[in-house]
């Protein structure tokens, strides 16, 4: 399996490609960040994330796209950027048909440290740890990506029986025909 992490930002938004399965050695096939000038008007930040994204998918091909998932913060803004930049991450991957799986920071700190509080350093000494490099990746938004592609690559196995199993209940439920609603009569007291 072949997945594309992506750690949406305006700025900076980490990308990285894992490949391997479950239970094996994985390995990177690639890590960087795709930047885009602070003070670039916001149209034009979208733009330069979407090429950015399509170059990876189009020198990638992954299987799946992996996406942090949006959270609440303080910030506003910063949750603003993040969404935007997630939701260009989703477009591109949807447009070519590739599946898209959203991971919460903690589902991912826990996947690959154990503690779903785990700080920076210790996801990026993990990450390098699991994928066997010389050092983290830099900036941390590229660890955090590829951190992202092995969550999906590990949890995608449960995930799937998860999603057969409810299918596969779904289709031994009867369906209950629906009826028009019946008018309620009042009753005197």
């Amino acid at each position: 399996m072949r997945v594309l992490g992506v750690d949406p930002g305006l700025t900076r938004c980490g990308v990285g490609v894992v490949e391997g399965v479950a239970g094996r050695p994985l390995t990177m096939i690639g890590v960087g960040v795709v930047r885009t000038p602070a003070d670039a008007e916001l149209g034009h930040r979208l733009v330069a994330i979407e090429r950015g994204i399509e170059e990876w998918l189009d020198e990638h091909r992954p299987e799946f796209v992996a996406v942090e998932r949006v959270f609440a913060q303080h910030n506003v803004r910063t949750v603003m950027g993040t969404a935007q930049a997630s939701a260009v991450a989703m477009l591109c991957a949807s447009r070519r048909g590739i599946p898209v799986a959203l991971h919460t920071p903690s589902e991912v700190k826990a996947a690959v440290t154990g503690s779903g509080r785990a700080d920076k350093a210790q996801v990026g000494a993990m990450v390098t740890r699991l994928l066997r490099l010389d050092a983290p990746p830099k900036p941390a938004d590229a660890a955090d990506a590829l951190a992202l592609a092995i969550c999906h690559i590990w949890r995608a196995p449960a995930l799937n029986r998860l999603q057969q199993a409810h299918a596969a209940a779904a289709a031994r439920t009867p369906r209950v025909p629906r009826t028009a609603a019946v008018p309620v009569r009042k009753v005197p007291r």
